[in-house]
């Protein structure tokens, strides 16, 4: 049997999965952190913004509704900090990060260490969920009928691989290769999901800066340069695809699965990387096995429409045309025409007609509004605006959809 299209979801107006806190949030987590109020108080708080920011969602017609990953510090959640066999480092040495990976080299030049270190220490296994609470909290807050379209956001299984030089990933006593690492990473994936799916969860999406830095011409320089690197650039690609889909391998076949290609999004709204699509489009679309691509497409550093040429007719696109990074509003009507040009070459390749190649596209901000809980220099006023606008075109592609 061929594959088949998965739809709603994704649906024809999401977004990225963060969102902006309030500044009670933000406030009672600082305090929390030094040890000024209980656990107890800032879960309240935490609740409370979740059923609030699940209701602007509902309000704003938005199905696939998240957490805005409130109870997260960045992206990425605990994932890794909660397997045996990783330990979350302090005060760690610049030196084992790769200078060249777009995200290290921005913290790099403004004098800054690399963000939150987690290095594997042994053998890795999955010993419970950390995400799990976090998804049932939101499927208290929707009917029965609505918790397959919660959006949970996990964090990409290279995420703690590429950021670090050759041979400081994994001790060589405890994994020989890069191989075995990933087949307990893999392993590691197939528990989480299992354990997501058996509580009622059908739509996940990875976040994943990773895959998007190799489009990037000084990452891909930087690679070749390394003298530690004992593979390429295009092999360690192609090592993150088996990942994936190993991970993914036992996924049954109603759990949507889709990955953001983040191209960064930190504090004061920075991004990290650049380059189009076109060097990485025929192995990530064709083979990693994914429902649905998140794809930024908001500035020209994402390149043009054309590796769309090389999304199979069984797979959807969601089009991050609309920025979440600054509250200057984009024109509708022009970005109706950008989502019908990007279709144009969905059916080009495909060979199939522009009506048949919009089926396999929806609309979004380009990022979340929120990866770093400090948030991108847009107020709420600002992100409701966009999500507004992204519901708006939606509404005039795909009249009467979700």
């Amino acid at each position: 049997m061929a594959p088949q299209l998965h739809r709603d979801p994704p649906f024809r107006a999401e977004h990225l999965g963060s969102l902006l806190r309030t500044d009670e949030l933000l406030n009672k987590k600082t305090t929390f952190e030094k040890g000024q109020g209980s656990k107890e108080e800032l879960v309240a708080v935490e609740n409370q913004d979740i059923k609030d920011v699940a209701e602007l969602q509902k309000k704003l017609g938005y199905a696939g509704i998240s957490d805005g990953e409130y109870r997260r510090h960045m992206f990425w959640g605990s994932f890794f900090p909660g397997l045996d066999g990783f330990e979350e480092v302090s005060n760690v040495d610049p030196d084992v990060f790769r200078p060249y990976a777009p995200d290290v080299a921005a913290f790099l030049e403004e004098g800054k260490k690399p963000g939150e270190s987690v290095f594997c220490t042994g053998k890795i296994k999955h010993v419970g969920s950390t995400y799990i609470d976090e998804f049932k909290y939101v499927a208290s807050l929707v009917p029965p009928e609505e918790v397959k379209n919660i959006k949970l956001t996990l964090a990409a299984p290279n995420w703690y691989h590429l950021r670090y030089k050759e041979g400081y990933a994994y001790p060589k006593e405890v994994y020989a290769t890069d191989d075995e690492y990933f087949a307990d990473i893999a392993k590691a994936y197939q528990d989480e999901l299992q354990t997501l799916y058996d509580a009622g969860c059908r739509n996940v999406q990875f976040d994943d800066p990773n895959l998007a830095y190799f489009c990037s011409d000084k990452m891909l320089s930087g690679w070749k340069a390394d003298p530690l690197n004992v593979i390429s650039a295009d092999e360690t690609f192609e090592k993150y695809i088996k990942l994936y889909n190993d991970a993914l391998s036992k996924r049954p076949a109603d759990f949507h699965i889709g990955v953001h290609i983040c191209r960064g999004n930190f504090v004061g709204s920075r991004h990290f990387s650049e380059g189009g699509y076109d060097r990485i489009a025929t192995k990530l679309f064709q083979e990693l096995n994914v429902d649905t691509y998140y794809l930024e497409y908001d500035t020209p550093r994402a390149g043009g429409f054309e590796p769309l040429k090389e999304l199979p007719k069984h797979k959807n696109v969601i089009l991050g045309v609309v920025t979440s990074k600054f509250p200057k509003l984009e024109d509708k009507e022009e970005m109706k025409k950008r989502v019908h040009e990007a279709a144009k070459f969905i059916a080009e390749g495909n060979q199939i007609s522009l009506e048949e190649a919009l089926n396999q596209v929806g609309v979004s901000p380009q990022c979340g509004f929120a990866s770093h809980r400090e948030g991108n220099a847009i107020d709420r006023d600002g992100m409701i605006a966009k999500l507004k606008l992204v519901r708006e075109i939606a509404n005039d592609i795909w009249p009467g959809q979700l």
